[in-house]
């Protein structure tokens, strides 16, 4: 492992992935793939192909069974609207989120970005039914305003485009939007402690990092109850929003960014271990 500056730049073979594309961030799984967790060469042993006329064995045996090679189906066609429990659709999940910007207070709301007008989209989903109302589609949209640290939830009628009800709570702190980790990256790369993350990229590629897209990357919520000592400027992170970035070099080493922790709420970034 070779450390400059803040990050440490960490070369991991992964079996039977080198040269694939890796997935971007906005799509990534959950984190759990850190640094040094390479997946297991070879997996499960695959069962041997048996069959055909007597005396083949094996897969290389003479008259094994042919395998005719897999199909997959196609997806059925998505229609504007679901029925009953079905998973929103993507009209419907368009719908709910502009339903849920509507009303006239989100004016004084913000995004991870400081832009002013609407507030950071964090998900929706499928609210729960009501008793006599099984048929009716309601949407959940949660959104974080960062102009006052509050998690805004909405209930929507997807019929009758009526908002239903309406919560803020503060000090709960959701799961981090691919577009907060984004950010984080780019406040990590403004600051004088991502000097070390230029650094250990110029060294793994040889170019200069100039861009959070060059960047694999993942994370999610830093939450000071796992903490074993949280510096003095972090002690807000809870009622603020803060996270820490796993990343790496695209289709490359590992970057070390875990002691790096972003309060997007006061959009500084520090360093902790």
């Amino acid at each position: 492992m070779a450390v400059t500056g803040t990050a440490a730049a960490v070369a991991i073979s992964l079996p039977g992935t080198a040269g694939a594309e890796d997935t971007p961030a906005g799509r990534a799984a959950a984190p759990g793939g850190t640094p040094g967790a390479a997946a297991t060469a070879g997996g499960t042993d695959a069962p041997r192909a048996t069959g055909g006329a007597p005396g083949a064995e094996g897969t290389g045996g003479r008259g094994a069974a042919a395998l005719a090679p897999a199909t997959v189906a196609p997806a059925a066609a998505e229609g504007p609207k679901g029925t009953g429990t079905d998973p929103l659709t993507d009209a419907e999940l368009d719908r709910a989120r502009s339903l849920a910007l509507a009303p006239a207070d989100t004016a004084a709301r913000q995004d991870v970005d400081g832009g002013r007008g609407r507030p950071q989209h964090l998900g929706t989903e499928l609210a729960d039914p009501v008793p006599g109302r099984e048929g009716a589609r309601r949407a959940q949209v949660r959104f974080y305003d960062y102009a006052r640290d509050e998690l805004v939830t909405r209930t929507v009628d997807l019929a009758t485009g009526k908002v239903e009800a309406t919560g803020t709570r503060r000090g709960i702190q959701p799961s981090a939007h691919p577009e907060e980790l984004r950010a984080a990256l780019g406040l990590i790369l403004a600051s004088p402690l991502g000097q070390g993350v230029k650094e250990d990229y110029r060294d793994a590629t040889g170019k200069e990092l100039r861009s959070a897209d060059q960047l694999w990357f993942n994370g999610d919520i830093y939450r000071t109850y796992r903490e074993r000592n949280v510096p003095e400027a972090l002690s807000r992170c809870g009622e603020h929003r803060c996270v820490r970035l796993v990343t790496k070099v695209r289709n490359g080493a590992w970057i070390d960014t875990r002691n790096l922790i972003v309060d997007l709420s006061a959009r500084n970034v520090v360093r902790v271990g």
